[in-house]
């Protein structure tokens, strides 16, 4: 076995994997967006603020060190020599500027001159009137014209509208996107004050429907975090070759003191499949807690439910 100092070690312990990748094997570097990068190895492995994950596997560390034991299964030797000799050997040259992706530009429906239509199918849904006036105000949510449909944007860390899904409100059957939409931006509504645990529905929709559902409970329907995905979250065939969903990995990596999920996913074969798969790419690094609505499909189904809004399946069957 060979021989390492602790000189050796501590130089090795220093460099992070970003770094390492970027000078001794570029070639092994993606850029996922933003300030995320991947890997053409293994592309469930996220690289991100000093920290890397590798979401299939629940693993993660912080240094090359860990990358290079973890997921290369080096000795840890073995490990030290492949970056300290790396190191020693070839001098850190200036790294070359990435080409930036060029920025997707979002496309936003022109506006109604009012929201009525927008408040009318909400609230016939049995959304809270307070969630609906909290989401036109923090521009959340808008009518747009001259089709009328419910436009729900996704913001990202600076307030920059980069995601809107639209909703039908004539046509009931409408779902759609605007051009330009960013998928890792999904509608989403913080907690009040910092909270570690997210909460995670399928459709901005079933959010707000949650969300009335806390407030008619009594509780602070702002307690948590909150987050849509952009559409049906549909894995691959097996399982553990499977990636997050965009919308989550972000988030994620956006707020890093999250370290609760709470899935609300629907009660049908679709949701039931994504549930499992997140559970099993981010478990154990996360506690993950899946909670089905308890009557209906989905969470708006459970809420005009509760609400009289909706007869259970059940009574009409009978």
């Amino acid at each position: 076995m060979p021989y390492v100092t602790l000189e050796q070690i501590e130089r090795a312990k220093q460099m992070d994997l970003l770094t390492y990748l970027q000078t001794f094997e570029p070639q092994e570097l993606v850029h996922f967006s933003g300030n995320v990068f991947t890997t053409r190895t293994h592309d469930s492995l996220k690289i991100s603020n000093g920290k890397w994950c590798w979401w299939s596997r629940g693993i993660g560390g912080r240094s090359a060190l860990d990358y290079l034991i973890k997921v290369r299964d080096m000795t840890f030797p073995d490990a030290v020599i492949q970056i300290d000799g790396q190191a020693g050997i070839v001098p850190p040259a200036p790294l070359k500027a990435q080409e930036p992706a060029e920025p997707k530009k979002l496309l936003l429906p022109e506006k109604n001159e009012n929201n009525d239509r927008v408040i009318a199918y909400l609230t016939g849904r049995g959304i809270h009137r307070d969630l609906i006036d909290y989401c036109m105000e923090t521009e959340r949510l808008y009518e747009s014209h001259p089709y009328h449909n419910a436009v729900f944007i996704g913001f990202d860390r600076k307030d920059t509208p980069k995601y809107a899904t639209l909703r039908g409100t004539t046509n009931r059957r409408y779902m759609g996107e605007a051009n330009g939409s960013d998928k890792h931006f999904s509608f989403s509504i913080p907690s009040r004050k910092e909270s570690r645990r997210l909460h995670l529905f399928e459709s901005a929709i079933d959010l707000l429907s949650y969300g009335t559902l806390e407030l008619l409970s009594g509780r602070d329907w702002r307690g948590d975090n909150c987050l849509s995905l952009a559409g049906i979250y549909k894995p691959k065939k097996n399982i553990e070759e499977s990636t997050p969903p965009a919308a989550l990995i972000q988030y994620l990596e956006d707020f890093s003191q999250i370290d609760g999920i709470v899935l609300h996913l629907d009660n049908d074969v679709p949701g039931r499949l994504a549930a499992k798969t997140i559970k099993v790419l981010l478990s154990p690094s996360f506690a993950v807690i899946d909670e089905l609505p308890k009557r209906g499909k989905d969470m708006n189904d459970y809420l005009k439910i509760r609400l009289g809004l909706q007869r259970p399946k059940e009574l009409e069957r009978l």
